[in-house]
């Protein structure tokens, strides 16, 4: 990739607790800085105990290395909630003589609470040139990737029905004008397009009970109310393993699919899978080249 030797990039992503006795300290930067229950950090507690904790900040350090092989370009790994948090990623690329930054987080899809979070993170912490990347749900190199992905699970079986999912968000995100749904529906299209799926539809997961409404249909009803037996669940709003996958998906939707007797498996995770780093060189690659 040709570049200015002052380029750099900063993979971004939400970040996890590195220790059980950081839990608390992390739900509450979530939180805006207001400490949670006891009770809901309790249950935050035992759900990273069953999966032995998140190996989110690893996996992000992993594609931030993987991507600067492939780029030639020093790149910088910083977190929305926990350390490193965005700020100290910034710092250490202007310690490194960074003039332009790439902001890449790692999330396919717009949402002003989402990577409109990390937008605004950056442009606090860094006040040189910056190129920020609004997601890339259309990008055909992720498009490929996600079909990839689909294309090693159905060979190990064709189910009844696909669900692609993504986290959740408070619905009022679409009362404003939000373009998240939207994106993601049409990443499903495009990603569906050409190849020989069953029957699919989109649900979304992760919900937190905020006591305000969110975005539906949640998975586990979805599944239930379609009556399949043998079911693959499609991440498609996620890039890497962690608490909403290893957690929302490999237990629960695990125990409920034991309670009722069917099956649920999903996808792979992209983690730092040589097809999803090539895919965010090619969106590097475009975001500079839209500035040039």
């Amino acid at each position: 990739m040709s570049h200015e030797p002052s380029t750099g990039i900063m993979c971004m992503a939400y970040g996890s607790p590195a220790k059980e006795v950081d839990i608390a300290a992390y739900y509450t930067h979530i939180r805006g800085g207001r400490a949670p229950s006891a009770d809901a950090l309790d249950e935050l507690i035992q759900r990273y105990r069953s999966i032995n904790g998140s190996p989110l900040t690893e996996i992000t350090r992993l594609q931030a290395h993987a991507l600067s092989k492939k780029t030639g370009l020093p790149v910088f790994a910083g977190m929305k909630h926990a350390p490193p948090f965005i700020a100290d990623a910034a710092a250490e690329a202007r310690r490194a003589g960074v003039e332009r930054l790439v902001g890449l987080p790692l999330a396919p899809h717009y949402a002003r609470i989402s990577l409109g979070g990390y937008q605004r993170s950056l442009q606090e912490a860094w006040d040189r040139e910056l190129v920020f990347v609004p997601g890339f749900h259309d990008h055909p190199s992720f498009i490929r990737a996600v079909q990839g992905l689909l294309l090693e699970a159905l060979a190990k079986g064709r189910p009844e029905r696909l669900f692609f999912t993504a986290h959740s968000l408070p619905a009022w995100i679409i009362a404003v004008g939000d373009p998240y749904h939207d994106q993601l529906i049409e990443s499903c299209r495009l990603v569906a397009s050409g190849m020989d799926l069953p029957d699919w539809e989109f649900a979304f997961q992760s919900a937190s009970h905020t006591g305000e409404p969110w975005l539906g249909p949640d998975l586990l009803e979805a599944v239930e109310r379609s009556g399949a037996r043998d079911v693959l669940v499609c991440p498609i709003g996620f890039v890497a393993d962690h608490l909403e996958i290893l957690y929302d998906l490999d237990v629960e939707a695990q125990a409920f699919a034991r309670e009722k007797g069917i099956r649920i498996r999903r996808t792979t995770s992209f983690n730092a899978r040589p097809e999803f780093i090539g895919a965010l060189v090619e969106i590097v690659a475009g975001a500079l080249v839209r500035v040039a």
